[in-house]
């Protein structure tokens, strides 16, 4: 049976950078507060031309490029996103056009901040199966569109970018996507979420006027929930795979919050160092930073073949998983 490598990986933010001294200037809020909470010190904002489906396209060229693999040879894919360009076609659809990829099927998963880390275990099963070849599994957002600037509570997290993931077939054995654990509690979907424009409120001029089309969050909940659930989703997912957490590389984690993510590993006993760390740069760009991150460490060379990648992401529903791969 095919095992899913990855092949390649890309990764596009937009060009107009938002730091921490331009939000003082917009809300009453505190540069080094929003540093020693968050670890931000800037994020990402798409110019007023670009949809989710154009960054997610620039990720992808990068990742194609990277394998050296042609877009017609693609036979899937799939975007983790809950900003797309419309409500329907899936902004899939539109990367597909972009990118010239007319052998693929596409669609879209909307698990918030773990969007391409279920995109990623739905493209290797699609490869266990034989079905798919190849398969491109991207994140991207435009959370600025979302995001009520005058709410300084949100408006300093979250970021635009997007992140790509090539996957390929393979048989050889021990390598790859070794095992994944994807978990939802529908539970708590209220506390982070954009709760208006669907079916359940509709767009009014009062939600408008409410800003209820904007992302809605209570933070220390949500701090509570990813410090307990990440650790424990990682090590069940070592576990499925044989491993435990000293046999741990390198993490590639959803970029949420840098407190979130000490916290989960010094729980997990994994040393801080083996995680690689761009909160600071781009923010919370839910189902884009985890492509992102694994982007980042695999062209700075950090990635070796035979490295075990332990990989963890949470957000809205709530949604949260874990995967491990060995390079």
């Amino acid at each position: 049976m095919p095992n899913s490598i990855v092949l390649g990986t890309g990764s596009y933010a937009p060009s107009r950078v938002v730091t921490n001294a331009d939000l003082e200037k917009m809300v009453a809020t505190n540069g080094d507060w929003i540093v020693s909470r968050t670890g931000i010190r800037e994020r990402r904002v798409a110019a007023d031309s670009e949809a989710t489906s154009d960054l997610a396209a620039a990720a992808a060229r990068e990742a194609l490029a990277f394998a050296g693999v042609d877009p017609a040879d693609v036979d899937m894919i799939v975007v983790g996103t809950v900003t797309g360009d419309t409500p329907t076609p899936s902004c899939a659809a539109f990367v597909q056009a972009r990118l010239g990829a007319r052998n693929a099927f596409c669609f879209d998963v909307a698990a918030a901040c773990a969007g391409s880390l279920y995109g990623l275990t739905i493209a290797d099963q699609f490869i266990r199966s034989g079905m798919v070849k190849r398969a491109l599994v991207i994140g991207a957002e435009t959370l600025s569109r979302f995001v009520d600037w005058t709410n300084r509570e949100t408006c300093v997290l979250f970021g635009d970018a997007a992140g790509a993931i090539l996957l390929g077939a393979t048989e050889e054995e021990g390598h790859g996507l070794l095992a994944a654990t994807l978990r939802t509690d529908g539970s708590m979907t209220d506390i982070l979420g954009i709760f208006g424009g669907g079916s359940r409120r509709p767009l009014s001029e009062e939600l408008l006027a409410d800003n209820g089309n904007k992302i809605k969050m209570r933070g220390r909940e949500v701090y509570k929930v990813a410090t307990r659930l990440l650790p424990e989703v990682v090590a069940d997912t070592l576990a499925k795979a044989g491993l435990s957490a000293s046999d741990v590389t390198h993490v590639i984690a959803h970029q949420a919050n840098q407190r979130i993510i000490e916290s989960a590993l010094d729980n997990l006993g994994v040393p801080v160092e083996k995680c690689w760390i761009n909160i600071d740069r781009y923010g919370n760009t839910s189902s884009a930073s985890m492509p992102i991150t694994l982007d980042e460490a695999n062209r700075a060379g950090r990635l070796k073949k035979g490295d075990v990648i332990a990989m963890m992401a949470i957000g809205a529903g709530m949604t949260w998983g874990g995967a491990v791969l060995r390079w």
